[in-house]
């Protein structure tokens, strides 16, 4: 692997994380004059944050269970076990999860909705830069596991396990640490909910 070949995917990983800050900032700001139209104490509004809730624990030990085999070999090797097994981006895809958790601590289905979809964009613009380092780095090998594999969504049937995991802890504690940050949602947005009860906050529109 070249000095080129890192800086590139370094790079990609840089520009994804700003993306998603932006479209994080964007979203939430739009949280803040919106509202749900059953009301913030409707049982509606509390079932979409409990919904969200789930989706953001499932993510967090989703994104948790995907480390334990990809992490630190990404730049090593192909990984095509475990969840890497069925779908090429489980990682990505448990994301998605979290992000409609997220989006769903504000009681809206629309916000959350609009959550995933603002993933999914930044994803989709990446994992292409991502696979194209990948062939570029591993050849064959990659074009193989990536004929075989879907992108995102899961394919069961090609499930294929190791008898053994060799397990790295830093990087598994660095994607728990990642995902709990997923879990500020739920303060920021009851947050939210008590400026726009008490008046603070201004709601300009309503959104199912």
């Amino acid at each position: 692997m070249t000095t080129s070949q890192m800086f590139d995917l370094h790079v990609v990983q840089k520009i994804r994380k700003v993306a998603v800050l932006v479209f994080l900032i964007a979203l939430c700001a739009l949280t803040m004059v919106t509202q749900s139209p059953a009301g913030l104490e409707s049982a509606m509004h509390e079932g979409v944050e409990a919904v969200g809730l789930a989706a953001i624990v499932f993510s967090i030990v989703g994104r948790a269970w995907c480390s334990l085999y990809i992490g630190g070999r990404k730049k090593a090797e192909v990984v095509s076990r475990g969840p890497y097994s069925i779908t090429r981006n489980p990682l990505y895809v448990f994301s998605f999860f979290g992000a409609f958790g997220i989006g769903a601590q504000s009681g809206s289905l629309t916000i959350a909705s609009l959550f995933v979809v603002a993933s999914l964009a930044v994803f989709f613009m990446t994992v292409r830069r991502e696979e194209a380092w990948l062939e570029g780095t591993f050849g064959d090998a990659y074009r193989q596991y990536r004929e075989r594999t879907p992108r995102f969504v899961p394919n069961f049937s090609l499930w294929r396990d190791e008898t053994e995991l060799s397990v790295r802890p830093s990087f598994f504690l660095t994607t728990i640490r990642d995902g709990l940050v997923f879990l500020l949602a739920v303060p920021l947005f009851e947050a939210i909910d008590l400026a726009q009860a008490e008046g603070w906050l201004k709601v300009f529109a309503y959104l199912p």
